[in-house]
C-alpha cells in the first residue's frame, strides 16, 4: 500500500513539471521570434556602394523597417486594418522617405504593427475624454485588436506604446537598427519612452510626406527610433537632406518644472540625472527654469477665445471651459498644477478639433462605403463626428502658429525645453491604468506641446524604475532638427551615465514618490488655508478695534463698546482691546466694567499703563479709594502695593495725570 502511494505521488511530480514546462514552452510560442512586430516581411536592398574615391553611402549596412503606413511598391499599406488592406490596390511606387533611406545605403526588411487605423479611439481613452471632448483621440497604448499587440521587449507585460508600436518593438528587440514611424500625437514618443529606446519626432513639414497613408495632415511628422544615438543623428541628416556643418552645444537647457510635477515617479530619479549630467557638460550656467502654464497663458492668447464661437455649437469643445472648471476641482490639492493644466487641456482641445476635422475629411467616404468591423464604442464615435466650423479651424490655426512662436522665442537657435515624454511607466496590458483620466491627462498635456506647435522632439531613455524604463524628452525650435540631433548624440553617453550611477546609489533624502509629493502639497495647500484663515482673522481683528476706536471719538460709546467686544471674541489675549473697552465703560460710567477690563488687560500686559490709570479711576469713581491706592508691596515709604496710579508712575514716571491723581488721593486720606 505505502509502494503504490509513492508511486502515485511520483506520477502527480510528473504531470505537474510536465504541465510547468508546456506552460513554459506556450509562453515562450507566444512571444514571437520578432515579438509580433512585423506584420509583413520584406526585403529593399540599396544600391551597390559607388566607386573610390567617392564615399560609401551613408547608411551602408543599416537594417530598417517601417510601419503599416508607409508605401512600398508592390505592398498593400494596411494602415493597421484588415479592411482596409482588402479594399486597397497595392501602392505603384514606394514612400518618398523610404526611398532616401535604402538609396542611403539601408536595407528595408518588413512593415510593423501600427495601430487600428493608427489610432484608436476614446473606448480605449477612457470615458473621461468622451465626456470632456465628445471626440475620439489617438491611442498611444499600442494595441491591435486584428493583428495582435506586439511584445514590449524591456517589459513584457506592459504595453509597447503606439501607435507606431511593432516599429519600436522591432528596434528594441536588436530585429533592426532603426525604423519609421508616423507621430500625430505621441505615436513615436510614446513607444520609444515605453521600449527604453529613442525616437525622433521631426518638425512638421521638415520630412516628405509623400506616399503615407495621411491621419491629420496639418500634425502628422515622420519620426524615426534607434537604439544608438549616432545611428539616429545619420538616419535623421538623409532624410532632412542635411548638409555638413560645425555640431553646435545648447546654450540653455530648460527644465519644465510644472510638467515635471506631473511625474509619476520620483522626480529625484530623473532631475539628477539632468542636473548632473548638463553640469558635467555644460556649465551650471546653462541651467534655467521654467513654468510652461504661465508661459503659454501669456504667450498664447487665442487659447483663451478657443471656446469664444458665434452661437452655441453642437459640439462639446465648446463646452469644455465648464468641465474644465469640474475636473480642477479633483486638481487644487496642487496648485502648481493649476495653470498647466488649464493650458494643456485647451491644447488638448484644439489638438483633438484639428484632429477630428481632418481624420474625417481624409476617410469618412472610406469608413461610410466599406463600413469597417470595428469596435462599437469607435464605430459610435466614427458616425458622431461633426465638423468644424471655419472659426474654429481657423482659431486653431492661430494657437499652432502662436504656439510655435512663442517656443521659438523662448528656446531660439540654441535652447532645448526639457519635458517629461508621457508622466508614467507603461502600463500594464489590460489594465485599468489604460482608462484612467489621471493617465490621459497627464500624457497628453505633455504630448501636446510638440504636437501643436510643430517642433521638432526626441525621447532619450534614462535606465528603468521599477523594472519599466523611463526617459526624458528635449525639444527645440521648429527647423532646429539638426541642433537637436546634434545635441542628443553629444548629451548621451553623460545621461546613460548619470542614470546609471542613480540607479545603482541610494535614494536621496529629498526623493520623493509622486503620492508623497500630493500629501506634501496637501499639506502645504493646508497650511496655506490656515495661514490665509489667520491673516483674515487679524485683520478682521484689527478693523472692529479700529472702528471701536472711531466711534469712541465720536462718543458713541455703545458701539465702541460692541466693536471691541466683537475684537475679543477673535482674540482675547490683547490687553489693550479689554482696556480701550474700560475707557469706554468709564465714559459710559459703567465702573465696575470698566475695572474688571482693566484687570484682565493688567493680567495680560503687566506694564500696560492705561490699564493701570482707568483701573484707578474706575475704583476711584467707585469709592474704592485705599484699593485706588493701596496694594500689596511697599512704594513711596506707604505700606500698601499695588498702587495703580503709582505703578503708573513706576512704568512712566512723566505721566502728569497718573501724578496728579496719586497725589490727590494721598492728601485725601492724609
Amino acid at each position: 500500500m505505502a509502494s503504490s502511494h509513492a508511486a502515485n505521488l511520483w506520477v502527480l511530480l510528473g504531470l505537474g513539471l510536465a504541465g510547468i514546462l508546456l506552460m513554459t514552452k506556450k509562453l515562450k510560442k507566444s512571444i514571437r521570434e520578432d515579438f509580433g512586430a512585423f506584420i509583413e516581411k520584406l526585403q529593399l536592398l540599396p544600391p551597390p556602394q559607388p566607386a573610390p574615391p567617392k564615399a560609401p553611402h551613408p547608411l551602408t549596412s543599416l537594417t530598417f523597417a517601417v510601419s503599416d503606413v508607409f508605401d512600398i511598391e508592390g505592398y498593400v499599406t494596411g494602415f493597421g486594418h484588415p479592411d482596409w488592406a482588402r479594399t486597397h490596390e497595392p501602392a505603384s511606387r514606394t514612400a518618398t522617405v523610404v526611398s532616401n533611406l535604402v538609396e542611403g545605403g539601408a536595407t528595408c526588411v518588413g512593415k510593423t504593427i501600427v495601430d487600428e487605423l493608427a489610432y484608436r479611439f476614446c473606448v480605449l481613452l477612457g470615458y473621461w475624454i468622451s465626456v470632456v471632448c465628445g471626440m475620439f483621440v489617438f491611442s498611444i497604448n499600442g494595441t491591435n485588436k486584428h493583428y495582435g499587440t506586439p511584445t514590449n521587449p524591456a517589459a513584457h507585460s506592459r504595453v509597447p506604446g503606439g501607435s507606431s508600436s511593432g516599429a519600436a518593438v522591432a528596434v528594441a528587440a536588436k530585429l533592426v537598427d532603426f525604423s519609421l514611424g508616423v507621430d500625430t500625437v505621441g505615436g513615436v514618443r510614446v513607444p520609444a519612452a515605453f521600449c527604453g529606446i529613442m525616437g525622433f519626432r521631426s518638425s512638421h513639414g521638415a520630412v516628405s510626406q509623400m506616399g503615407i497613408i495621411p491621419v491629420a495632415t496639418s500634425l502628422d511628422t515622420v519620426g524615426w527610433f534607434a537604439r544608438d544615438p549616432n545611428i539616429l543623428r545619420r538616419v535623421g541628416h538623409v532624410l532632412l537632406h542635411l548638409p555638413f556643418a560645425i555640431q553646435r552645444s545648447p546654450r540653455q537647457i530648460i527644465i519644465a518644472d510644472d510638467c515635471f510635477e506631473l511625474l509619476k515617479i520620483p522626480i529625484d530619479r530623473v532631475d539628477r540625472v539632468l542636473i548632473k549630467s548638463t553640469e558635467k557638460l555644460f556649465g551650471r550656467q546653462v541651467l534655467k527654469h521654467e513654468n510652461l502654464g504661465d508661459y503659454f497663458n501669456s504667450k498664447v492668447p487665442s487659447l483663451k477665445g478657443f471656446h469664444k464661437t458665434n452661437g452655441e455649437l453642437k459640439t462639446s469643445p465648446l463646452r469644455m471651459l465648464a468641465n474644465v472648471m469640474r475636473l480642477l476641482q479633483r486638481f487644487l490639492f496642487n496648485p502648481m498644477e493649476d495653470f498647466l493644466f488649464i493650458a494643456m487641456f485647451t491644447l488638448l482641445a484644439v489638438l483633438m478639433s484639428s484632429l477630428r476635422h481632418e481624420f474625417k475629411h481624409n476617410h469618412e467616404d472610406w469608413i461610410n462605403s466599406v463600413k469597417p468591423t470595428l469596435d462599437a464604442a469607435i464605430s459610435a464615435q466614427v458616425h458622431e463626428m461633426l465638423e468644424m466650423d471655419d472659426a474654429e479651424i481657423e482659431n486653431c490655426k492661430s494657437i499652432r502658429n502662436e504656439m510655435r512662436v512663442a517656443i521659438n522665442s523662448l528656446l531660439k537657435d540654441d535652447g532645448l525645453l526639457v519635458i517629461p515624454t508621457t508622466g508614467f511607466l507603461p502600463p500594464k496590458l489590460g489594465g485599468k491604468e489604460l482608462l484612467s483620466e489621471d493617465y490621459q491627462n497627464c500624457a497628453f498635456s505633455l504630448l501636446s506641446i510638440s504636437s501643436i506647435s510643430g517642433c521638432c522632439q526626441v525621447t532619450v531613455p534614462l535606465g528603468q524604475h521599477d523594472k519599466c524604463p523611463i526617459s526624458v524628452s528635449f525639444i527645440a525650435r521648429h527647423g532646429g532638427d539638426r541642433f537637436l540631433l546634434d545635441s542628443v548624440q553629444s548629451m548621451y553617453a553623460s545621461l546613460q551615465e548619470q542614470a546609471d550611477i542613480v540607479a545603482t546609489s541610494k535614494p536621496s533624502a529629498n526623493a520623493v514618490s509622486q503620492e508623497q509629493s500630493a500629501e506634501i502639497a496637501k499639506e502645504k495647500l493646508k497650511n496655506l488655508e490656515t495661514t490665509f484663515l489667520s491673516v483674515l482673522c487679524s485683520w478682521e481683528r484689527e478693523l472692529y478695534f479700529t472702528m471701536g476706536n472711531q466711534a469712541y471719538k465720536d462718543k458713541q460709546l455703545q458701539k465702541a463698546i460692541g466693536y471691541y467686544t466683537e475684537a475679543i471674541k477673535l482674540n482675547g489675549n490683547n490687553a489693550t482691546y479689554y482696556s480701550n473697552r474700560a475707557a469706554a465703560h468709564l465714559e459710559q460710567g459703567s465702573f465696575l466694567q470698566a475695572e474688571a477690563d482693566c484687570t484682565k488687560a493688567i493680567n495680560l500686559d503687566k506694564k500696560n499703563v492705561k490699564a493701570y490709570l482707568r483701573r484707578g479711576t474706575a475704583r476711584e469713581m467707585l469709592g474704592y479709594y485705599k484699593e485706588a491706592i493701596e496694594g500689596e508691596l511697599s512704594l513711596c515709604n506707604c505700606s500698601v502695593a499695588d498702587v495703580d496710579f503709582s505703578y503708573a508712575l513706576v512704568l512712566e514716571p512723566t505721566n502728569k495725570r497718573a501724578y496728579l491723581s496719586a497725589d490727590r488721593l494721598r492728601k485725601v486720606f492724609m
